[in-house]
């Protein structure tokens, strides 16, 4: 058995969830924020027999798209701030970064 865990940008949640259902696979959601953007991000946590991995990465895979979005770097804590000028720069996001971990037991009450 395997526990996969699947971070995911907010925008990408509902998607997800949806094909996850269909394909009936139970995940358990947890609201996350991300440390790069601090941006929401939603945490799955799917658990699945070894031999399910392969079809729930491809969920994941079709359901998390990357793109591009124009940020706004922050402000700088320390020095000074006259020369410093926010311009906005593109970076990628979405997408999905998963674990996939071992599970010695499982049980369900």
């Amino acid at each position: 058995m395997k526990l996969i865990v699947a971070i995911i940008q907010d925008k990408d949640s509902n998607r997800l969830s949806s094909a996850l259902v269909k394909e009936n696979y139970r995940a358990t959601k947890l609201a996350s924020t991300g440390g790069f953007l601090r941006a929401g991000n939603t945490t799955f946590m799917i658990g699945v027999d070894d031999h399910q991995v392969d079809s729930v990465l491809n969920v994941i895979r079709t359901s998390c798209k990357v793109r591009e979005q124009l940020v706004t770097p922050v402000t700088p804590m320390s020095g000074t701030t006259d020369s410093y000028l926010p311009l906005p720069v593109e970076v990628q996001v979405g997408g999905a970064t998963v674990f996939v971990l071992p599970v010695d037991r499982f049980e369900h009450f």
